[in-house]
């Protein structure tokens, strides 16, 4: 199998995965094991293409970051949502990321981790879900401090491998008393920042393993993710009120026992 076509699977995968609650890394990891694709060079890879998926989120929500830039969403007397609500929906979970991202990449990188990772979130999923009922916040604009603080909190989950942070994120705002709108927007908002500074970082790392033959591979990877990441995120906004996390969280109990017989075995 060549590069290119290589780079156009997992393009897919990530672009359908990075933002649906059935953890990408999980799929990447499984998807790069069953096409052979594995090590630095896979790291790397998958670090560029997550860039594309980043993409597609800000150009899809580019109105509402650029509306969080104007000082008149604090003042203005009908409450909005704002900067403060993004702090306090990242600064937990990027407290975490900086302090044991070293720690993360060492020890919970391993299949045996994801695999835990993705059965403990399809069983917060579900839990969330049941638990469900008469949201507060309808629209963004709703959404209080203390709902954005928890789904921070939430977030924190999404340090280990499998868990998925939209996975966490939507439960938590569905926990927290959001609809399930509400909390898909605003996980997918929080998720840029932390997913900027995170794959920064590793981006940086990464450097040494990079060449210029490598730029064709990573360019295919990087725009199929961008493409079809924006597919995924319009469609899943469309379907997730009607569908609700469960359908999701017993898909990712599937991908787990595969995991286990492919990868593990």
């Amino acid at each position: 199998m060549t590069d290119t076509i290589i780079a156009f699977i997992l393009g897919i995968v990530e672009g359908i995965t990075e933002f649906l609650p059935v953890s990408s890394s999980g799929h990447m990891i499984l998807v790069g094991h069953l096409l052979g694709f594995e090590g630095e060079k896979a790291a790397t890879f998958e670090v560029i293409i997550q860039l594309g998926s980043m993409l597609a989120i800000a150009i899809l929500f580019r109105k509402r970051f650029f509306s969080l830039l104007n000082p008149q969403t604090l003042k203005a007397e009908k409450k909005r949502f704002n900067l403060i609500h993004m702090i306090l929906g990242v600064f937990p979970a990027a407290l975490v990321g900086l302090l044991l991202h070293d720690v993360i990449k060492t020890y919970l990188f391993s299949p045996v981790v994801v695999v835990i990772g993705l059965v403990a979130g399809a069983i917060l999923m579900i839990f969330a879900e049941k638990t469900h009922k008469n949201p507060t916040a309808l629209t963004l604009d709703d959404l209080t401090y203390r709902q954005a603080l928890a789904v921070g909190l939430f977030q924190c989950l999404a340090v280990s491998p499998g868990f998925s942070r939209s996975g966490s994120t939507i439960s938590g705002g569905l926990i927290a008393g959001a609809s399930h709108k509400v909390s898909s927007e605003f996980s997918f908002l929080i998720a840029l920042p932390i997913m900027v500074g995170a794959t920064g970082l590793d981006f940086i790392k990464s450097l040494d393993f990079l060449s210029v033959s490598d730029i064709p591979m990573f360019a295919v990877g990087f725009v199929t993710a961008f493409v079809v990441a924006m597919l995924a995120v319009v469609t899943f906004l469309k379907i997730l009120e009607r569908i609700g996390l469960s359908a999701f969280a017993y898909y990712r109990i599937v991908v787990a026992i595969l995991f286990t017989i492919f990868v593990l075995l």
